[in-house]
């Protein structure tokens, strides 16, 4: 059994501030030792239960958070800027499941912990078919076209919580409760990674009985609309084809391909996110 692990950093039991989370801060060191020990105890519990092979996507800022030498599982890690498929890259049809590892929810998240979505510094909100979604259900898109389940979803709360819309039947492990967006109440990281383990292996026990944990589903044609924090970045993004602008500060990307949808908000993203660097 082949799992794909695409992990961010900001859901992180101990994780509440950027400097924790961005290569060159004094806190990084420890915010990546965290990160890893998480990621780590996901492998191992998906061991434990008969996984053999793992896929690991560094998703984080410049993607270059977790060392290949210090992944368990002999995992094949994906890192590096500018991926095709972001997030998602490495993902094809050939896995048996999806796990989002330290994961934070949507900029409009009420008290999420460094929520955002994307990009904080672009992005004011993303709803696909009407709902306010964040990085997990934008992600969803990917996994939905390629027919992989998500089963296993971790971070705070709030988090959790927002995902359960495109993963209801994943095991859906919460390492700190939100406070607000720089505060929370943290699980030690030692039981946040017996829980990290222990959600893997019944994850992967669920579908080594055959437990049929169905992949996310979207109505289609889908609709995403990206709102941006100003509408320069929403005249830009129109040059791209496929993209439509229906307000002031916002775009609509429509579609029944998921993955086309996909890759078109990546470029999106790239685009207005260049703008916001100005």
């Amino acid at each position: 059994m082949k799992l794909f692990l695409s992990t961010d950093f900001e859901g992180t039991s101990g994780i509440v501030a950027w400097e924790q989370i961005i290569e060159g801060q004094p806190e990084y060191a420890q915010g990546r030792l965290l990160l890893t020990r998480e990621v780590n105890a996901v492998i191992t519990g998906a061991q434990e239960a008969g996984a053999r092979e793992f896929v690991v996507n560094d998703a984080h800022h410049f993607m270059r958070n977790l060392h290949p030498q210090e992944l368990a599982g002999e995992a094949t890690l994906i890192s590096g800027r500018h991926k095709p498929l972001y997030m998602m890259e490495g993902l094809d049809s050939s896995f048996a499941g999806v796990c989002f590892v330290s994961y934070h929810g949507s900029i409009g998240a009420e008290r999420a912990v460094l929520c955002h979505t994307y990009s904080p510094a672009a992005i004011w909100e993303v709803r696909l078919n009407g709902q306010v979604v964040g990085e997990a259900g934008i992600n969803a898109l990917v996994a939905a076209h390629y027919g992989v389940p998500i089963i296993l979803v971790s971070g705070d709360d709030v988090t959790v919580q927002e995902t359960a819309i495109v993963a209801p039947a994943a095991e859906k492990i919460v390492v700190k409760h939100s406070l607000g967006r720089f505060a929370a109440a943290h699980l030690h990281p030692t039981r946040a990674c017996e829980l990290l383990r222990a959600g893997a292996q019944r994850a992967v026990e669920r579908l080594a009985q055959g437990e049929r944990l169905e992949p996310p589903s979207f109505k289609l044609p889908v609709q995403l609309e990206v709102t941006f924090l100003v509408a320069d970045m929403a005249e830009m993004v129109c040059s791209l084809r496929g993209v439509e602008r229906t307000g002031a500060r916002t775009v609509c990307l429509s579609g029944d391909n998921l993955l086309n949808i996909y890759r078109q908000f990546v470029a999106v993203v790239v685009l207005a996110r260049a703008l916001a660097d100005r």
